[in-house]
């Protein structure tokens, strides 16, 4: 019997101690700049966009056309030409020079009307939401839109625990309050997400 109590007592303290542990490295973070997104921001175009191509004055050369997966698009007189990473007005310049090969001083407009962006622009929430996905990033967005998105939070998270992965900062990880903003109303606990944040929910352990 006293060798089964010291057993459970061992193991009982190594599970304060791991406890302890996690709550310590978590603690390490430094807490999400309330500021984030930076003022000259340009969306880029991703594999899954939509594009509306107006051709000024050439009606059969304007369409709507998808990027495909491998970042491209087809068009009338244009085949393969490289839209990802590229903003809206620099694909309009390069479809402008692939067409001048057949048209006289073509002026082109584009407009994406479906968003999705590239990988590397795209918020992941992964962990303890209510529907982990992933999202496009959209200038000024913040944590409570991105909540929003993914219907909050389980009953099993320690969202006080919670952090954001900066891709755009070395991996940097910064503590988040997502119980707070999320179930107490703490709007103190809005911060802004950048491109490529990946939002790591953990399940609590109590």
């Amino acid at each position: 019997m006293n060798r089964f109590f010291n057993r459970q007592t061992s193991m009982t303290k190594w599970l304060l101690v791991a406890v302890t542990l996690m709550l310590g490295a978590c603690a390490s973070h430094p807490n999400a700049p309330m500021n984030a997104a930076t003022a000259d921001y340009s969306y880029k175009i991703g594999p899954g966009d939509t594009l509306n191509i107006v051709v000024w004055r050439n009606p059969e050369l304007s369409m709507s056309v998808p990027v495909r997966p491998d970042g491209k698009i087809s068009s009338p007189l244009i085949d393969d030409l490289q839209a990802m990473g590229k903003d809206s007005t620099s694909l309009a310049r390069d479809i402008e020079k692939e067409l001048a090969k057949f048209i006289r001083d073509p002026v082109v407009t584009v407009i994406v009307t479906g968003f999705v962006g590239p990988y590397s622009e795209q918020i992941r929430v992964i962990g303890q939401a209510t529907k982990p996905q992933i999202l496009a990033y959209k200038q000024k967005m913040t944590i409570l839109d991105v909540m929003i998105a993914v219907g909050g939070i389980t009953d099993f998270a320690d969202g006080n625990r919670a952090t954001i992965l900066r891709t755009s900062e070395n991996n940097a990880q910064y503590r988040v309050r997502l119980k707070d903003l999320v179930k107490n109303g703490d709007v103190t606990a809005n911060v802004e997400m950048k491109p490529g944040d990946v939002l790591i929910i953990p399940q609590s352990w109590f």
